[in-house]
């Protein structure tokens, strides 16, 4: 059963215009969630398979019984293997709906907002060994000023860094008030909320391997789209949309463009929308979430 309060999908309609579906055609939803896209894209199929990827247990309870729909629960960085095993090596379409699911944030256990006094997990996944806790109390303060400086572009990362390592010898961080505490005497007067944010955001994506699970997907994708197919992505912060742009530019995160012989650009996807799709100002108040997203689509040459 589909469920609404499990995950607001943020600009479902252009998400869903920008796979451009056959009705016939092979999709992939790598970012199942509630299944807001994926049942979308289920009713604009006849023929076709729509394959749904999540890594959190608690998304497979809204994967909805459809003959031309297969739920996998796995991370989206493995969806070259997972596909092969059901004997898919081209797809028409692959959506990706980025970040954290309000679902996620809203529980307290799960340990990903501020906003709740649970412990220190922000697991995507629950059979990740890695957990915050363990990310503040045994990083080295150069791995910590590197996590807060690099995901969270925090200003003041460095001095954050050895505050976390001071605090942590006397008492080690067990849960978010444990270390709110502390977040609160660093934080830039009047903007602690997006302090907060900044960090939380540093460390979750540091327990989730975020970037380099992106960069993965975004390489396996290239590699799995027919000729003619889509890539649609939708980012939440400056550090995943950047790697889709680059990618979608350039095929590749690193170096530059390659050309052919006469200088004409080798790139395997050409851009669909050249500047990134925003959400407008009635989605925004009714949605949150969607103030930062980034949406960008791709066509494979």
């Amino acid at each position: 059963m589909d469920n609404p309060a499990y995950h607001i999908p943020v600009m479902l309609d252009a998400c869903i215009s920008g796979l451009a579906i056959d009705p016939n055609g092979i999709y992939v939803d790598l970012t199942f969630g509630g299944g807001g896209h994926s049942r979308e894209i289920l009713k604009k199929l006849d023929q076709g398979h729509l394959y749904a990827f999540d890594q959190d247990p608690d998304a497979a309870r809204n994967a909805p019984e459809a003959e031309n729909f297969t739920f996998i629960m796995a991370n989206f960085r493995d969806l070259r293997r997972y596909l092969k095993i059901y004997g898919v090596t081209k797809v028409d379409g692959i959506l990706a709906d980025l970040g954290i699911s309000s679902h996620q944030i809203d529980r307290a256990e799960r340990g990903f907002s501020t906003r709740f006094e649970g412990n220190l997990d922000m697991r995507m996944s629950q059979s990740g060994e890695l957990t915050a806790a363990n990310v503040l109390n045994t990083y080295s303060e150069e791995a910590l000023h590197r996590v807060f400086g690099l995901y969270g572009e925090v200003r003041n990362a460095k001095t954050l860094a050895k505050a976390v390592v001071s605090s942590r010898t006397g008492s080690p961080f067990e849960s978010i008030p444990d270390f709110k505490q502390l977040l609160d005497k660093y934080a830039p007067r009047g903007k602690y909320a997006k302090y907060a944010a900044q960090v939380f955001q540093a460390i979750r994506i540091e327990v989730n391997e975020e970037m380099a699970a992106l960069e993965e997907m975004l390489e396996q994708s290239i590699a799995l789209l027919n000729p003619g197919g889509r890539l649609v992505v939708m980012s939440y912060h400056s550090l995943e949309d950047r790697m889709v742009k680059n990618m979608i530019a350039k095929g590749k995160l690193q170096g530059e463009l390659e050309k052919d012989f006469y200088g004409n650009p080798l790139r395997p996807l050409e851009p669909v929308n050249r500047k990134a799709i925003t959400a407008d100002a009635a989605e925004v108040a009714i949605n949150k979430r969607a103030r930062s997203a980034k949406l960008r689509i791709a066509r494979k040459n």
